[in-house]
């Protein structure tokens, strides 16, 4: 198994640091608001990756978190007039349900920021007993960026070219910093905010110490991969390797691993452009199987271009398996012996061949898009050899196969039964009586009218089929 390790900028052979295991962190989001589906693409992005690792035998630890202490939800909190944890809390469970609608399992942990400051003074004094921070005046702690040899390797960024930026959670007060590069581990409360006790001020903690705390606690000071948007590798996932590195005196994590940005119609989506999407805004026009099959539907280091359109097509062909595996269930219903004949054990052996490609997508970084093409070949080959003639056993192995390719990208494909309720199943029986007797003008009827309850049928050759629209 190959991963491209943005520290090293190549593929690497993927070898865990403890056999069998892996150590998993994933930058989660700030929870001020209902993710978007930027938010989305690295949840199911490395929830993928996880289910992959699952079924190469791997014992996955998956830690994700939730920054519950931000500017962004203390403003939202000031504009309810409310506290911040119940902003936070709010939109905790609000995230939640959205990853469960998109099939991203829970981590094996989930922590808050909030219950890991004690942590964060701790590692925070660490770094300043080993001469990597100092404290200025008002009590504000910055990391001394020059004092690790190594800030830059996972950006590729020249040290004196760098000029800190982005979300670093600067405070007012820049001129106590000893050099224009140091960044915030603890900042001075201001009045309206939240704030913690700290051996030099009340305050709270700058937002980078909170990962590489809360990574040390539920994963151990050397991780196998971490992982999150290629937006957070610089400042955030640079100022957390030369914290922890300079604390630790280890190195943080062998794997680094970033995906690309999502476009809205080739542009940056902002509120501003109207372009702005929630996951709950998707999931009022598509199941959101199809965001997660159109995520994975391109390589997750390849930028991503969100429209109307490739969600249709998404739409479209993952309804293309889901068709293939009620067709499979609909022929089970039919076989009748399950001994398998020796016509059928060979093409179950041409469609390990499909399975063996999934393995090689994936192996090559995760490739999706590949493993995703790899399931649409079996199913033209479900589809083209599994027939009312074909034994249950026959059947059934083919759909095991297309379900549990499935199932590894997080790919729901098999449809719960569904009853009909008593009306919809006596006109299906009305309209087949219609047909026997040739009346075609009143069968024609009985479809429009089930067509108008949401109900599609489809005439096959195996009989007749049904669907909801």
């Amino acid at each position: 198994m190959k991963v491209y390790n943005t520290l090293s900028g190549k593929k690497e052979e993927f070898t865990p640091i403890e056999e069998g295991k892996v150590r998993m962190y994933v930058c989660g989001p700030t929870v001020y608001n209902l993710i978007h589906i930027g938010n989305a693409r690295p949840m199911i992005v490395f929830d993928t990756v996880r289910r992959y690792m699952e079924h190469r035998g791997y014992e996955v630890n998956y830690v994700s978190n939730f920054t519950d202490v931000d500017d962004k939800i203390i403003k939202k909190a000031n504009e309810e007039g409310t506290d911040p944890s119940v902003i936070s809390e709010r939109y905790i469970a609000e995230c939640k349900k959205d990853m469960d609608s998109l099939h991203v399992k829970p981590a094996t942990t989930h922590p808050k920021a909030t219950c890991e400051i004690g942590g964060m003074i701790e590692m925070i004094q660490t770094l300043i007993d080993k001469g990597h921070a100092y404290v200025a005046e008002d009590g504000t702690v910055y990391f001394k960026t020059r004092s690790f040899s190594g800030y830059g390797k996972l950006s590729h960024k020249n040290l004196d070219d760098l000029r800190s930026g982005g979300r670093s959670l600067l405070v007012s007060g820049e001129e106590q910093k000893q050099d224009p590069l140091d960044f915030v581990l603890w900042k001075p409360k201001k009045e309206g905010e939240p704030f913690w006790e700290s051996p030099w001020c009340q305050g709270r903690p700058g937002w980078h110490i909170e990962c590489s705390v809360m990574s040390k606690k539920y994963l151990g000071d050397e991780i196998d991969i971490h992982a999150g948007g290629e937006d957070l590798i610089f400042p955030h996932h640079e100022n957390e390797i030369a914290q922890s590195e300079a604390a630790n005196g280890k190195q943080f994590a062998k794997y680094w691993m970033h995906n690309g940005f999502l476009n809205i119609d080739n542009k940056k989506m902002s509120k501003s452009l109207g372009n702005f999407f929630t996951v709950r805004d998707i999931g009022e026009k598509y199941d959101l199987q199809v965001l997660r099959f159109f995520m994975l539907s391109a390589h997750y280091r390849s930028p991503l271009n969100f429209s109307a359109e490739l969600m249709e097509a998404a739409k479209n062909g993952l309804e293309r398996i889901i068709t293939c595996v009620s067709n499979l269930n609909f022929l089970l219903e039919k076989a009748g012996t399950e001994k398998m004949s020796v016509e059928e054990e060979k093409l179950l052996g041409q469609a390990a061949a499909y399975e063996k490609k999934f393995d090689e997508a994936m192996d090559d970084d995760f490739n999706t898009a590949d493993a995703i093409s790899a399931i649409f070949e079996l199913v033209k080959f479900a589809n083209t050899n599994a027939d009312e003639n074909s034994g249950a056993a026959f059947v059934r192995a083919l759909k095991e196969k297309i379900t549990g390719l499935a199932d590894i990208c997080g790919l729901v494909v098999e449809r719960s039964e569904e009853i009909l309720d008593s009306e919809i199943e006596s006109l299906i029986a009305q309209r087949q009586e219609a047909r026997k007797e040739k009346d075609f003008k009143r069968a024609d009827e009985i479809r429009d009218i089930l067509a108008g309850k949401g109900i599609i049928l489809e005439d096959t050759r195996e009989g007749v089929k049904w669907k909801r629209a």
